[in-house]
């Protein structure tokens, strides 16, 4: 299976908007879809000190019931994985989509992901995994070092789905925002959806130039699309555009590891993940 939609489910809470969200994006792309749960193969349990006043039987009784304890915990994580598969599948079905598929692997999230990228369209992920901190501001550390490793778009999604109708992509005219002004112009997902482009900074000839062939490239394409010069701090512009103009996805770019970096760590954009309630198209 190849050009397809691959949606990571887990326990946690986002799973159903992970499944949501997956089965839009694979409608509108008219891509097959698939679901992946990942077994994170490191032990859960750590091996007892040993090296005390026990005798040799004890010791290895001791080991025996720790690799039972072990066995167990793999096969209910196996069993459990299977049924969060099985849920994805019917809930895809009952939405339209045509055979989807499922597949579960053993090892880490991230390498597990980076092996199956050269298949994937698009990549659909929760903020935040079953293993993360529940606080708002929190993004998951797999999610951090998916964005990082991953060479192809990721749709970071929050727990309920909203089916889009308004996307906001902030843009300062470098090669690197041109690049994804104009993916988001050929990508089928956004087609009868208004997209928005935000230049943060003074109104001037440059940036009008650079707004107008943003407009001009989408509206192009056959979407419609709005745009507007701002002056401020960028975080609140762009907070302020959104709840102004009901945006419900965020669109950016982030290409090569200088600027993944740069984005997910103490910039303005990780300040915009960390806090939105909204899910975010990552361009790759």
């Amino acid at each position: 299976m190849t050009d397809h939609v691959l949606a990571a489910v887990d326990s946690s809470q986002f799973s159903t908007g992970v499944c949501d969200y997956a089965e839009w994006a694979a409608q509108r792309l008219d891509a097959p879809l698939a679901f992946i749960h990942v077994i994170d193969n490191h032990p859960q349990i750590s091996e007892p000190d040993l090296t005390g006043n026990l005798g040799l039987g004890t010791r290895e009784h001791l080991l025996e019931k720790l690799s039972d304890i072990e066995e167990q915990h793999a096969k209910l994580a196996r069993e459990q994985g299977r049924l969060l598969l099985d849920d994805a599948k019917q809930r895809a079905l009952h939405a339209g989509i045509e055979a989807p598929a499922t597949m579960q692997r053993n090892g880490t999230l991230v390498e597990t992901l980076v092996e199956q990228e050269n298949d994937v369209r698009l990549l659909v992920v929760g903020k935040r995994g079953e293993t993360a901190h529940q606080a708002s501001g929190h993004l998951g550390s797999n999610l951090e070092r998916v964005v990082r490793e991953m060479h192809r778009p990721i749709l970071m999604v929050p727990k309920a789905f909203t089916a889009p109708r308004a996307v906001m992509m902030a843009f300062d005219g470098s090669k690197t925002a041109r690049k994804g002004i104009e993916m988001l112009a050929k990508s089928p997902l956004f087609n009868g959806v208004t997209c928005h482009v935000v230049i943060v900074g003074a109104e001037t000839a440059e940036h009008r130039s650079q707004l107008e062939w943003a407009l001009s490239t989408l509206e192009t394409a056959g979407h419609a699309a709005e745009g507007a010069i701002r002056a401020g701090d960028v975080e609140e512009t762009l907070r302020a555009y959104k709840e102004e103009r009901a945006i419900d996805m965020l669109v950016m770019g982030a290409y090569g590891h200088s600027r993944i970096r740069h984005l997910l760590v103490g910039s303005t954009t990780t300040a915009m993940l960390r806090r939105a309630q909204l899910p975010v198209l990552i361009l790759r």
